[in-house]
């Protein structure tokens, strides 16, 4: 028990930065392709195509300023499907379906030309969560099973002001105010360890977890901005950018007992920093005839300096520190959409994204139980103007199955064994709902 107790310390898996979407969420690393049913069904590409206030107020503040006043509320079912070897064969995540609430509006401000408006969303129960049976070939006592879970409650509120400079350019802000709430498992938990207590008056054996246990966590609190510039160069032609700085959340921190990883710690108060990473986007809108749009859209996503390490602080023997790998690189992405107006109660759309994979092979070891690895995505939906000012929009999202391998000997469960190879398969399914009114 000793020996599996050393190898789960120096080789437990760096499944941390569960983030906002926590990988459970499409899908450009943890972040949402698009919020809101028309952005979905656009695949996200709406930067340069900004049509209702969720699309404006998260992917270009600027748009809010060519909107008229109205309100738009978003419900979406996500399914993400994950599978896992931790080295004792694959297995499947138990947590499969997550729901994705949105609202957002938009209305005249303080001065002629002025509006303000904003976005409230939120997730909730997102992450993984593997629960296997742990063989006695790979040494470990009978009985003894391995759990490995990440879950993150995510909410954000962007309050948006933007300013129509005149009929081609427009220019806007969004403040970005985030609460989230994180915890994670990862280790097995072996029975027979001596509890020390004398024959008679208690138990004699017990089990006992060996890994990384922080899920008992507190709220943590992060600010950021959006910048945005719209310009219709012609009736035909927009182009748009947006710039995201970083959103700084305060540290999250956990009670927690002792830790049987890197030097080990004891009974006490862990904290973390996870913040959102610094994002640029450039988009380009263009209209062969009035009832087709196209919109494509590249976005950069500043991955790297927000996932690179995930330094634990807290009560660790010999040391305050602990620094878990991550080693995420920094993401592209293109996105294109295309809407077509049918007649004036319908419009329908489409649209594919792809981003590079942020994790890897070389790299998915540290990020099992954060399986952030989609990069190919298929989008359709639906606008329907019902009447007096109200509209039902759907939007469907698939991506498809992506699998990351590591390298032969680098399963935490079966550290050194060169048949075993950590590895982890997604794919995802999103549908949605939203109705909007134009007051």
């Amino acid at each position: 028990m000793k020996r599996k107790s050393v190898v789960l310390a120096t080789s437990i898996s760096a499944a941390l930065a569960l983030g906002f979407a926590g990988g459970a969420f499409a899908t450009d690393g943890y972040q949402l392709d698009g919020i809101g049913q028309y952005a979905m069904g656009m695949a996200g590409a709406v930067v340069a195509a900004p049509d209702d206030p969720l699309s404006a107020a998260l992917s270009n503040p600027a748009g809010m300023a060519f909107l008229a006043p109205q309100a738009a509320f978003s419900a979406e079912i996500f399914n993400p499907v994950r599978k896992a070897n931790f080295g004792a064969g694959e297995i499947g995540s138990h947590s499969n379906i997550y729901g994705v609430p949105a609202i957002g509006w938009v209305a005249p401000a303080f001065a002629k030309n002025w509006v303000f408006g904003g976005g409230v969303y939120g997730t909730s129960g997102m992450g993984v969560n593997y629960l296997q049976n742990m063989p006695s070939s790979l040494g470990y006592p009978n009985g003894s099973y391995s759990q490995d879970f990440s879950s993150v409650n995510f909410m954000q509120m962007s309050p948006t002001v933007a300013w129509k400079v005149n009929h081609r350019l427009a220019v806007g802000a969004t403040l970005n105010i985030g609460a989230e709430q994180v915890s994670f498992q990862e280790g097995v938990s072996m029975p027979g360890f001596p509890t020390g207590i004398p024959a008679g008056y208690g138990p004699q054996t017990a089990t006992a977890f060996e890994g990384l246990n922080l899920s008992t966590p507190n709220w943590s609190y992060g600010v950021g901005a959006t910048l945005g510039v719209l310009y219709k160069v012609n009736s035909m032609v927009t182009l748009g950018a947006s710039y995201k700085t970083p959103m700084i959340f305060t540290p999250v921190t956990w009670q927690a007992g002792t830790q049987a990883i890197g030097p080990g710690g004891t009974q006490g108060q862990y904290s973390a920093h996870l913040n959102y990473p610094q994002q640029v986007a450039l988009g380009l809108a263009i209209r062969p005839i009035k009832p087709w749009l196209i919109s494509v859209e590249g976005q950069w996503i500043n991955w790297h300096n927000t996932m690179n390490t995930f330094n634990i602080y807290g009560p660790w023997n010999g040391t305050s520190q602990f620094d878990l790998p991550m080693h995420w690189s920094n993401e592209f992405v293109a996105n294109i959409g295309t809407q077509y107006t049918v007649n004036n109660w319908l419009q329908v759309r489409a649209g594919y994204t792809h981003g590079s994979d942020p994790i890897g092979n070389s790299q998915i070891a540290n990020d099992l139980i954060l399986p952030a690895i989609m990069t190919n995505a298929i989008t359709a939906g639906a606008t329907q103007k019902i009447g007096m000012g109200w509209s039902l929009t759907e939007a469907y999202m698939h991506s498809f199955a992506v699998t990351d391998t590591g390298q032969p000997g680098t399963a935490f469960l079966a550290p050194g064994d060169p048949a075993v190879s950590p590895s982890t398969t997604m794919s995802e399914n999103s549908y949605g709902l939203q109705i909007g009114y134009k007051f």
